[in-house]
């Protein structure tokens, strides 16, 4: 199983109630008719991110399909060119991107609440570690430590797939990261544990500075049967 990990902004004009309702709604009806699609989650930035400054994605998208194989047979798609067109309808396209990756789960939590406050952030390899040493360091090293955060109920970490690396390409981030708490006080308070702080203290070691982030609502989107 490989997973879509895609980050965009809403389109200039549009407000922030309108951009989540159409996702929601419009677009996410669109997306689950995606041939090959085995589950899709949508995750909101919440409100409190709009507050001091614009958070840098509006929205994170989640599909998961069986392989790379099956990520290219539905581009050519009636139902991934409706997608496409849409996106028009309230993302901004200079915006969009996405990576293909592979999932490790650091943390098998429990099914987290509905308020549940998921933390995502977005990494960039040091430039001078090899991506294959900043996987093994990512996952090896810093992955038992972030898991150790206090209050911290699953942990995922999403590995851009290597084959984009060896094709040439340089993906817009080397991986993605997302955590789960009960609620933003949760998340507020994990903040302050010595956990948290050897967490961000080994960030050195593999990270070129600090990584950009989200705090978001989980949205599970139904598939048809």
């Amino acid at each position: 199983m490989i997973k879509l990990v895609a980050f965009f902004k809403r389109r200039r004009g549009i407000d922030v109630e309108t951009f989540q309702q159409h996702w929601r709604t419009t677009h996410a009806s669109l997306v689950v008719r995606l041939p090959g699609l085995r589950r899709y989650v949508q995750n909101h930035t919440l409100p409190g991110g709009y507050h001091r400054r614009e958070p840098v994605h509006d929205g994170v998208a989640e599909a998961w399909f069986d392989d790379t194989d099956a990520l290219r047979q539905l581009v050519s798609t009636p139902e991934n060119a409706a997608v496409r067109a849409d996106e028009a309808n309230f993302i901004d396209p200079a915006s969009l991107e996405s990576i293909v990756s592979d999932e490790i789960v650091m943390l098998p939590g429990p099914v987290h609440p509905p308020d549940a406050a998921k933390f995502i952030a977005f990494l960039k390899a040091r430039p001078d570690m090899s991506i294959e040493l900043f996987q093994k360091h990512w996952s090896e090293q810093h992955g038992p430590i972030a898991a150790a955060i206090p209050g911290n109920r699953r942990y995922v970490q999403c590995h851009t797939q290597r084959a984009a690396y060896e094709s040439g390409e340089q993906p817009v981030y080397d991986g993605v990261a997302m955590s789960w708490f009960d609620d933003l006080d949760a998340l507020r308070t994990s903040g302050k544990s010595a956990e948290y702080r050897a967490t961000r203290d080994d960030e050195a070691n593999f990270l070129a500075g600090d990584p950009s982030f989200v705090i978001a609502r989980e949205h599970e989107i139904e598939l048809p049967a």
